[in-house]
């Protein structure tokens, strides 16, 4: 019980583990052996799983997260245009 806290050595052998790291020297499993075309090819059957799984909105529901979406941004540009007119008023009446 001598080490220092904080000590690069393993417990099991004794030795850094960068030291373990570089024996290895290899990368594991599957994406080691594959080249360019095959890591994208790998990529693109994930992309395609992944989008598998999302639940998709029923023509309704998009019809209504748009109109949602739109109002929203209509109110959101009226408060900024109202705030703005204000605030060149407020320049003008404090600047001539």
């Amino acid at each position: 019980m001598t080490e220092a806290l904080g000590s690069t050595a393993t417990p099991e052998s004794g030795r850094p583990e960068d030291e373990v790291a570089a024996k290895k020297g290899r990368r594991g499993g599957k994406r080691g052996k594959k080249g360019p075309f095959g890591r994208l090819a790998l990529f693109y059957r994930q992309v395609v799983a992944e989008l598998r799984k999302v639940v998709w909105p029923t023509r309704n529901q998009l019809s209504t997260y748009t109109t949602v979406v739109i109002v929203f941004v209509v109110i959101v540009i009226g408060l900024v245009t109202v705030i703005d007119y204000g605030f060149s008023n407020a320049v003008k009446y404090v600047f001539g």
